[in-house]
């Protein structure tokens, strides 16, 4: 795993020191919902006679979720990083399965899962673990909706210990990350540290970790330029979304420009609306997929 990433601050190891849980450098944070005091079942087997087994903590439960750039990965490719540094940490896995060993569907709606579009699940395509580190307890879920990836993480405190560090994600600044060998490989991204609901075009603050990158790789390829796409749903009639698609690319075009010091004349901005979806507008999370902007690398 690429260690130019998002730095997410936990207190993964107790509650007398922070650590660092490292995702890939697409990783967004989509969801944060915690309780000062709730309960959660962790599962402790596969689905079997009609119930997943588990063991019930209450405390301080956290529940946080991500999406990011699964690109060809497996689910397997994903969780096994994330397992590693969850060891590392100290925590003992209790208990780990992929989609068909855990019992599909049975397992998924056996357990407790963020609700779309903050998590996306795939029946047939999903991997679980459960650890625990002395009074903490902790679950990872990842699965794929190609190009996408997803992320739960879920971890019990009891009241007695203090409260853990919050989450904070910074979005690193050096090095190339997967994006930029995404782009050189495929010669098209999505940046999907970008967000635009639907009929929004303005771009967020930031700051944005795959501008970043886009910059610094403009400034050592001279000869390449880059074209930014917009796209959008289905809601609405197709002129009104190639101009919303449009807007939003112009809105990152001039991001580069004004922050990041880009040339005007090595970006162009275009949209194409609902023409080019990545997944189906049937559902929620489908939408919100589709909504995006993706760089088109330009080689003169």
């Amino acid at each position: 795993m690429i260690r130019a990433a998002a730095l997410v601050s936990m207190l993964l190891a107790g509650p007398a020191l922070a650590q660092d849980l490292t995702l890939p450098a697409s990783a967004r944070q989509v969801s944060d919902r915690t309780s000062p005091l709730d309960s959660y079942d962790l599962p402790t087997g596969v689905y079997a006679k009609g119930v997943v087994p588990a063991d019930t903590y209450e405390g301080r439960v956290e529940r946080f979720t991500w999406r990011l750039q699964a690109g060809s990965s497996t689910t397997l490719q994903l969780l096994a990083p994330l397992r590693d540094q969850v060891e590392a940490q100290g925590y003992k896995i209790l208990f780990e399965c992929e989609a068909r060993t855990c019992g599909g569907f049975d397992f998924r709606f056996g357990t407790e899962v963020v609700p779309t579009p903050d998590m996306y699940v795939a029946i047939q395509d999903y991997r679980f673990l459960s650890a625990t580190k002395g009074p903490v307890a902790l679950s990872l879920l990842v699965s794929r909706n190609p190009p996408d990836g997803y992320v739960q993480l879920i971890r019990v405190s009891p009241q007695d210990v203090p409260d853990p560090d919050p989450v904070v994600i910074e979005q690193a600044v050096e090095g190339s990350g997967g994006l930029l060998e995404a782009l050189t490989r495929a010669g098209h991204v999505i940046l999907d540290d970008l967000h635009f609901p639907t009929g929004e075009v303005a771009l967020g603050e930031g700051p944005f970790g795959s501008l970043t990158l886009l910059a610094g790789y403009l400034a050592d390829n001279p000869d390449t330029r880059l074209a930014l796409v917009g796209h959008t749903d289905d809601t609405g009639a197709l002129q009104a979304n190639i101009s919303v698609s449009k807007s939003r690319a112009e809105a990152v075009r001039t991001r580069l420009i004004e922050a990041h010091g880009v040339a005007p004349d090595r970006i162009e901005a275009q949209g194409v609306g609902y023409l080019s979806p990545i997944t189906s507008n049937a559902t929620p999370e489908g939408r919100d997929l589709n909504r995006r902007v993706e760089a088109v690398l330009l080689v003169n």
